[in-house]
């Protein structure tokens, strides 16, 4: 048989050339490529991190911020500061009260108000009360009944047609006006509809329910309050020119049984 030659072929100077030149780039690609990668790494670590430092460091004057500060901006709320701390509180500012003994404090302090209102309604009172000097300050007469006025001019009487339900006694303003009965006050202000300053006194004259008014009288003039007691003939005001009324006098009332009687005749009647 014929021989068969094999022959190998070895690369030209040229293609190993090529070869090792392709090697040699490949060894210098992959390093370049891991310091990019390197590099890109650290540019997106620095892009987090140095605002989130700016953000906290804040001015290089600013005063320390602690961490409930940070939470709180965070947390969009309000956060009291670590170093608050509540006042003491001291012992003897508290008081120990039972329910009676606060219903007892209540009486005490409108009891006190009530005092304090009545000296100074008494003072103001005291301060326009004209002068009682030379005045007799009971009436004279003896009996159970007395005329409110023992001086004056016999005015209008009741059922004029225009709601009078009284006597006008005319009088110079001043004139001592007196209880015309016993009794106690029901009624004593410096003005009482068109009474003007009036007093009401409830009498009980042998067994009859009495009820006697004056109305007219001056301003702060008033002796009695209601509630007091007062005797026959005892002063009680000054004869005024207040409320509805056109001159100087006293406009005196009788009730018995809560009717209108004509107080002229009454008194003629009754009056010691």
């Amino acid at each position: 048989m014929p021989e068969t030659t094999i022959e190998t072929a070895s690369p030209t100077n040229a293609e190993a050339t090529t070869s090792k030149k392709g090697v040699n780039r490949s060894a210098f690609v992959r390093p370049v490529r891991t310091v990019a990668i390197l590099g890109a790494v650290g540019a997106l670590v620095a892009a987090i991190g140095l605002p989130a430092f700016a953000s906290a460091s804040g001015p290089a004057d600013a005063a320390p911020v602690t961490t409930e500060q940070l939470a709180a901006d965070n947390a969009q709320s309000i956060v009291v500061a670590s170093e608050a701390t509540q006042a003491p509180s001291a012992r003897g500012q508290f008081t120990a009260t039972t329910p009676d003994e606060i219903e007892k404090r209540k009486a005490e302090d409108a009891a006190a108000a009530r005092a304090a209102e009545a000296a100074a309604s008494a003072a103001s009172a005291s301060s326009s009360r004209p002068s009682l000097a030379g005045m007799a300050l009971v009436a004279p007469g003896s009996g159970a009944v007395r005329y409110p006025v023992t001086s004056f001019t016999p005015g209008e009487g009741p059922g004029s047609g225009r709601g009078h339900e009284g006597w006008d006694m005319i009088a110079p303003e001043g004139t001592p006006i007196y209880a015309a009965a016993a009794g106690t006050v029901t009624a004593s202000a410096e003005s009482i509809g068109g009474y003007g300053v009036s007093i009401m006194i409830m009498s009980n004259l042998n067994g009859t329910m009495v009820e006697t008014r004056y109305g007219h009288m001056v301003y702060g003039s008033r002796m009695v309050e209601a509630g007091d007691q007062v005797s026959a003939g005892q002063l009680i005001g000054l004869v005024g020119n207040t409320g509805n009324s056109y001159g100087s006098h006293l406009h005196f009332e009788v009730r018995i049984g809560g009717s209108v009687i004509d107080p002229e005749p009454w008194l003629a009647a009754n009056a010691g």
